[in-house]
């Protein structure tokens, strides 16, 4: 039930008022509210919004008598997920993953992660110097795509590195699989170690009985939420959650590595979006959820309706590394009919600027917040959808080959950091092979490394990222975004 508490916003009426009172700002931002702004920034993004992008220690709202609007706000978004304690973020997500890294990095040198683990997260390897032992996730064998991390894995993988200090999953996926958290919870505190689990695209699953149950509330130690994704505060803004386990990560630990990898200048618009969207999902979620989950399930059946395509819905549940499916994530699987979901993309985008939240050989993906209300984009996009088949008709014999899963990965020859800051080279891709990687190639989207520094480079690995950017794919983490070079580690010898 919803508490009076929850319908407060502490943190964003307190940046009104400071804007309401018009002080004098004798501090930054240069703009001062609105007086010194560009008038085009200023039509843009409304007189309203600029006066309120107010520094960090400004009395009243994160400083002065305890507890300021900023930390009522974070008790509350604790209380809203059931956290031990919340914190908010204003570098995505991502800042998260980094934050967990070198959390961790306090307790040993050694962790046992997912190996389909966002690119973030191998940033937080590279900063923090942990070792990773990776543990690979279920490869779906029709759609080429990743689910996630079994127990069983995770619990080989926890043996064979016994000084592992914790285990970091990733659930739900970008596909919506979700993981058996509450089992790979299990092995972890059966060794002894915490779960981190990556839950950026899983914030909202707190707030409807129907949606699966989320990491917090399975005994996960440590929950990187990515609010804005579907929860709907400000892009860039999220959420790092502590868990009520026996203490195996420690609160000031956390709070530490939080403060190292945040801004000394955070943005005050995206802290007051973290406290509205809380606000949000604890008082109207399950409203709001429930009306939108009846929404895409008529949409899922039109889309099944058209010949040629099928979604992916919780038929998923039951296979290998799927324990749940989200259904806020509206993926259709295209391999009915005679284009692959990169050139099918762009054709959406033609037909009606259909803009989808990530494409791939097989699948497309859309995505629909929290808070949408009525969801005309579904039904744009099921008469889009319609219209693409009729221009490509249907892929003979009724559905293409199962895609080849990305080629097993390099063998790991030093850690990420020593790779990422050792002596380095810049080869020719076609002479990259059987060097280890001082930089990450992750294809995007999904953005999941293919290849990580310190791994050994393969002739397959190379030629799979090179044939994603032939599709219309991108790489990130690469320095020449284009593959015709690629940075490598100098060895002895050879250089």
């Amino acid at each position: 039930m919803t508490t009076a508490r929850q319908q407060q916003t502490p943190y964003l009426d307190a940046l009104c008022a400071y804007a309401e009172r018009n002080p004098a700002r004798l501090h930054v931002p240069g703009h001062k509210g609105g007086a010194g702004a560009d008038p085009g920034m200023l039509a843009a993004f409304g007189e309203r919004a600029v006066s309120m992008d107010i520094p960090a220690l400004t009395h009243g709202i994160d400083v002065g008598v305890d507890p300021t609007p900023f930390e009522q706000a974070q008790r509350l978004a604790a209380e809203a997920w059931g956290a031990k304690r919340a914190w908010f973020l204003i570098n995505g997500a991502s800042q998260g993953n980094l934050a967990a890294g070198l959390a961790l990095a306090h307790y040993g040198g050694e962790v046992v992660i997912q190996r389909n683990a966002h690119s973030s997260a191998i940033d937080a390897l590279v900063l923090s110097g942990l070792r990773p032992t990776f543990a690979a996730p279920e490869v779906d064998p029709e759609l080429g795509i990743a689910h996630c991390l079994t127990p069983a894995t995770l619990e080989q993988a926890l043996e064979a590195t016994p000084g592992a200090v914790a285990a970091w999953a990733i659930s739900p996926t970008y596909f919506g699989a979700v993981a058996d958290v509450a089992a790979l919870a299990s092995v972890s505190h059966a060794r002894g170690v915490p779960l981190v689990v990556d839950e950026a695209w899983g914030a909202h699953m707190a707030f409807h009985e129907q949606l699966p149950e989320h990491a917090l509330a399975l005994g996960a130690d440590l929950v990187i939420s990515s609010t804005h994704k579907i929860v709907g505060s400000l892009t860039q803004s999220a959420m790092l959650h502590l868990g009520h386990g026996d203490g195996l990560i420690g609160e000031d630990t956390v709070d530490r590595a939080v403060t190292l990898t945040e801004s000394t200048s955070p943005n005050s618009l995206l802290c007051g979006s973290l406290d509205a969207a809380r606000r949000q999902a604890a008082v109207h979620g399950r409203e709001l959820l429930g009306r939108t989950m009846a929404a895409l399930t008529q949409a899922r059946e039109e889309i099944s309706a058209i010949e040629g395509l099928d979604v992916l819905d919780d038929r998923l549940a039951g296979r290998r590394g799927v324990f749940a499916y989200d259904p806020l994530r509206l993926a259709v699987d295209v391999r009915g009919v005679n284009a692959s979901g990169y050139e099918l993309a762009p054709m959406l985008r033609e037909i009606d600027d259909i803009n989808m939240e990530l494409y791939g050989q097989n699948v497309l993906v859309a995505v629909f917040g929290m808070g949408e209300r009525g969801l005309p984009e579904a039904a744009r996009l099921v008469a889009a959808l319609r219209t693409a088949v009729e221009r490509v008709g249907l892929n003979p014999g009724g559905s293409r080959e199962s895609f080849a899963a990305p080629p097993p990965w390099g063998e790991l020859a030093m850690t990420p950091r020593e790779a990422y800051l050792g002596a380095q080279e810049v080869v020719p891709a076609a002479q990259a092979a059987g060097r280890i990687a001082a930089e990450s190639l992750a294809t995007y989207p999904p953005g999941i490394p293919n290849v990580l520094p310190g791994e050994r480079l393969t002739a397959e690995t190379l030629a799979y990222v090179q044939n994603t950017l032939e599709l219309g794919g991108s790489v990130r983490g690469a320095s020449d975004r284009l593959l015709r070079t690629v940075r490598v580690v100098v060895e002895d010898g050879r250089g």
